[in-house]
């Protein structure tokens, strides 16, 4: 068979018809967006956040998305945080306190991926925060299929050690910082490489 006849085929793709990036939301720090395949954080996905402990400023990276998000008529749901959220700071930031619903689950692992799924699944949720401590990649496929399926945007809290296993989220970053600026590591990125972002405060 020549080299023409196997490219006529259908079945061989030939780099034309690519699917554009799918537009992100906009994180409202310049450098970010830039940096992000679509402009922003990947919508209907889960983007997975790993920390070395809670209370560094990690919120405030997605404040500016969650108050636009939290303008329309949809929840943001928040599972099993390791602190209550401080309602003064979500309104300064322009969250709509009335759009935010908080889920405390059971220490039981399953309570806690059944509580995100069913969020993802509502339609009802424009977007979810959870703090897992323990999941596989069979728990995240799960979540991501239903993050997709309901175009429900997904943000997974994590511990370091979590790192090591594999997942299927869109977007992976690793988050470290000081008084004066946050570092953003991209682990994984659909549709970019790795890299890193720094952030003043």
């Amino acid at each position: 068979m020549s080299l023409d006849d196997l490219i006529s085929r259908s079945r061989v793709w030939r780099g034309s018809g690519a699917r554009a990036v799918p537009r992100g939301l906009a994180t409202g720090f310049d450098a970010l967006d830039a940096y992000l395949p679509g402009g922003g954080w990947p919508q209907g996905a889960i983007t997975e956040v790993f920390l070395e402990r809670y209370g560094i400023g990690e919120l405030s990276l997605f404040m500016p998305a969650l108050a636009r998000l939290s303008q329309g008529e949809r929840w943001i749901v928040w599972v099993d945080p390791p602190f209550i959220p401080y309602a003064p700071a979500l309104t300064r930031s322009g969250v709509d306190l009335n759009r935010v619903l908080l889920v405390h689950s059971s220490t039981v692992k399953q309570e806690s991926l059944w509580a995100v799924e069913q969020a993802l699944r509502s339609k009802s949720s424009v977007a979810t925060l959870a703090w897992l401590k323990l999941s596989d990649d069979r728990d995240l496929r799960r979540l991501q299929l239903a993050a997709e399926e309901r175009a429900c945007w997904s943000i997974l809290f994590r511990p370091l050690a979590a790192m090591r296993h594999r997942s299927p989220a869109a977007l992976r970053i690793k988050l470290s910082g000081d008084s004066q600026n946050i570092r953003i590591e991209i682990i994984k990125c659909r549709g970019k490489r790795p890299g890193s972002v720094a952030l003043a405060r």
